[in-house]
Order: structure tokens, then sequence, then C-alpha cells
């Protein structure tokens, strides 16, 4: 592998991406950028020929690339089917009646991000809170004239402060892994970059405020407007208790997000017939009982359609089904096609490589890795691959600077795992975008959290703050394995 046919595809798609967003610009992820990342797919695999590796050695690795992310495209048709259901059976309607009595418009930025962080530690799924919690405080700040992309950048940022600290997150036990180190050694050492990011976080929303956001008698039509359309009550909030309850008792997210989309459709046959009878549209041939099968029905897979004559709960509530989700499926299989070529045929592995021997001290060593794991999740568009492949090839770096491989797995998860929800192709940005409704690049300036984290661990590498040495990892007899 040379320089230069290291290069080519990346090059290739860099052009490629570029001129998608100036020919489309925001309307460039609903297609054009799926081309762009075919054509670099196409480009690598010819690239690698040179270099001897055959077609279908180059088309095994896509096919493993895709199968990566098959875990979570299913997941994410799953929460489409969930937004659906819970929409038509009143929870998400219920979730934002009662949300702007209780959120204060002035602090409703710090206090979703704050939310999101305690679920998510709780739990230890980012995806689960952005597709629950998520999308009530979407349509929460909606009915109080809020910014949609601060909203979701605040979302974000406590999900992945949550996710980050939990000892049942998966990318927390694969940074723990990759590096070899103590699981909860691991989640202690993390605080240290954690903490003061999630602080300064909470600092900026606060100060952002909302002083332009609704009047109480706007969100007093609006909760008119809910009563009018759905049959409001506590009740209709089992469905996320349900599904909060699964996770926590670590029950796969799958069948979780499944379970209680299925919950969603049983309340809406059994609290809003009327409902599930208008979605169902001219069906006077069929007995009553199959006329409620096919809303619940057209919900799963088509979502729900408000036309209740306002407006902005139309806008607010027509949303959700399996379908909404296949575009950014279209995505995620497009994205993880050109990574899973990258890692076959050598060419990720050799980029890295050259990451390398650029490196001189502890500070660059960090900067290296934080800019590896980012490109990482560029390329190969999962943050699984951005977390592992740089775990396993920077231990021995770590060592060789006299650093313990703590400070490898806080550096993966301070920039793999945050940086991951911030790149528009990537599996999280692209199910984070898809499910709260906002374009990556338009929250991504408002995911504070997951923008200090990294260069918190760099300013760390270069002050040699809170740095453990190797002697730690002998002392706590950590072994060094392979994941």
């Amino acid at each position: 592998m040379t320089p230069l046919q290291a290069f080519t595809p990346i090059v290739f798609l860099v052009l490629m991406l570029a001129c998608s967003v100036y020919l489309f610009g925001p309307d460039s992820s609903y297609g054009a950028n799926q081309i762009a990342l075919i054509l670099a797919t196409c480009i690598a695999a010819l690239v690698a020929r040179r270099s001897g590796i055959s077609w279908q050695q180059a088309q095994e690795g896509i096919v493993h690339g895709i199968g990566v992310g098959l875990g979570p495209t299913l997941i994410l048709l799953s929460v489409g089917m969930l937004i659906g259901t819970w929409i038509l059976c009143g929870t998400v309607p219920a979730m934002i009646y009662y949300g702007v009595q209780i959120l204060d418009p002035g602090i409703f930025y710090a206090a979703s991000a704050v939310i999101c962080a305690i679920v998510a530690v709780s739990i230890g799924s980012s995806w689960t809170v952005a597709g629950t919690l998520g999308i009530g405080l979407m349509g929460i700040a909606g009915s109080f004239d809020l910014s949609p992309a601060i909203t979701a950048g605040a979302i974000i940022s406590g999900a992945y402060f949550g996710d980050k600290l939990s000892p049942m997150s998966d990318t927390t036990n694969l940074a723990s892994a990759a590096t070899g180190v103590d699981l909860f050694d691991h989640i202690r050492h993390m605080l240290w970059t954690t903490i003061p990011s999630f602080a300064i976080t909470l600092l900026i929303f606060a100060l952002i405020g909302s002083p332009a956001g609704a009047t109480p008698e706007q969100i007093q039509r609006l909760q008119q407007s809910l009563s009018s359309e759905f049959s409001i009550g506590l009740h209709l909030l089992l469905p996320l208790v349900l599904m909060l309850w699964l996770v926590f008792k670590r029950f796969p997210a799958l069948p979780s997000i499944v379970i209680s989309a299925l919950a969603g459709a049983l309340f809406a046959v059994i609290f809003q017939p009327e409902q599930v009878q208008k979605l169902a549209g001219d069906s006077s041939s069929l007995a009553a009982g199959f006329v409620l099968l096919k809303g619940v029905w057209i919900a799963l897979f088509d979502g729900y359609q408000s036309n209740s004559g306002n407006e902005f709960l139309d806008a607010l509530l027509s949303k959700g089904g399996m379908s909404s989700m296949l575009n950014t499926v279209w995505l995620i299989i497009s994205a993880l096609g050109f990574g899973g070529v990258l890692e076959r045929t050598g060419i990720l592995a050799y980029l890295l490589g050259l990451a390398l021997r650029g490196v001189k001290s502890v500070g660059s060593l960090i900067v290296t890795t934080v800019f590896t794991c980012i490109g990482t999740n560029i390329l190969a568009a999962d943050q699984f691959i951005a977390v592992a492949l740089p775990g396993r090839m920077f231990r021995d770096a770590y060592t060789d600077k006299d650093l313990s491989r703590l400070n490898l797995s806080r550096t993966l998860e301070d920039s793999a795992t945050l940086t991951s929800a911030l790149i528009p192709w990537n599996t999280c940005g692209a199910y984070m975008s898809a499910t709260l409704g906002v374009a990556t690049l338009s929250y991504a300036p408002y995911a504070f959290f997951n923008l200090l984290c990294p260069l918190i661990a760099i300013l760390y590498g270069f002050l040699h703050f809170a740095l453990k040495p190797a002697a730690y990892d002998l002392q706590a007899g950590a072994a060094v394995t392979e994941p």
C-alpha cells in the first residue's frame, strides 16, 4: 500500500461530498451523499486491486461492514414503529401536554440535558433516551417555540453524558475491553474529562436561555388542541415507563423497543379508537376489529398523520413509522460499505499507522488518538469500529510513553464515542437526525458536551494533568488481552 493508493478513495470521497453539499445543500443527505459513498467504495475496491486484493475480497469487506450495522439498523426501524404508535396512542401528546406544565422555558435546554443524562446513566443507552424522552422533549420545545437544533444538542449532550458513564453502555464496555482495563477504573478515570465538560455545557445552556419562548396563552391553546384530538391522561405515559423498565432490566434493545411499540398500539386501540379509525381511512367494508388493526398497522409502517386543522400541531405530530427511517437506512448502508472496504483492504490500518509516525510527546499522542478516532468515525461510519481499531493499535504507544492504558480508554470515549453523533453518515449521527427530526449539521454546533470532551482531553495531554502512569496498570493487575 502506497500513500497515493491509500489517500485516493479518501480524497475522492471528500471532493464528492463537498460537491454534494454545494449542489444540494441541506438536502444532500437525502440521496446525494449516498451516491458519493457508493462511488467512493468502488474507487477503494479498484485501488485495492493494485495491491493484489481481489474484488471478491473487497466485496467481502463491504458485506462485513454492512453486517456490523444491521443491528443498529433494525433498532432504527423499530424506533420508527415506536414513534408512530406512541403518537397514535397519546403517549407523545401526553408527554408534551404535561411537559409544558412542568418545564420552565427559561431553563428548558439545561433541564433537558440533565433529564436525559440521569436516564441515560440508569439505562446505558443514548439511542433509547433520544428515541423516547428525546421525542417528547422535541415536541415540548416546539410547543414553547424554542430552537429544535439547540434542543437536539441538549438532548444529545445529556444522553451521551449518561451513556459514557454507565456500566451498562456498549461503548463503555468496548473501550474497557479494547484496552484491557477494568471497567469501573475506566469509568472513574473518565470523570476527569466528563464532569468539567458537562458542567460547562449546562452553564452554556443556562446562559443561552430561551426568552423568546411561547406565552402562557399559546401553551394553553396547544393543550386545548391536544385535548381535543386525544384523550389525555397520565396513564398514557405507561408505555414510556415500560420501555425504561425493560432497558433498565438489561432486556435487549430491539425487543424492548418492539414490545413498547406494540404496547403503544394496544393503548391506541383501547384509549384512542377514534384516532385509530381516522388513520385507517375509508374502511367501511371491514369489520370494526379489522379497522382498528388496519389503523395501528399503518402507524407501525407509515407513522401518524395529524389532520386537526391546527397547522403547528399537525406538523408536530405527523411523523413516525418504519418508512420514515428508510432514507437513513440507505445512508447507513452506503457509509458502512465504504468503511468495510477500507478495513478489509488494509487502507484504514495503513492510515492509522501513518498517524502514529508523527507522535513525539504525550500531548501529540493524545491529539493523534483524538483525531484518529474522529477520522475513523468519518471513514468507517461506525462508533464501535472507531473505538475498537484505535484501541488495539494505540495500546503499545501509550505504554512506550509511560502512560496507563486508562488514558487511552478515556480518550477513546472522549473522541470516538462522542463525535459519532456529529457526523451525518455515521450510524449515530444518522440515527439522532432521523429520530429527533433535526439535520446532524444543524444540531452539531449545539452538542456542546460532545464538542468539549475531545478538547479537554487534548488540554490534559499537553498539561500532563489527570494522566495515570503505566505503573498503575501493574498495580491494578490489568491484563493485556485481545478483545
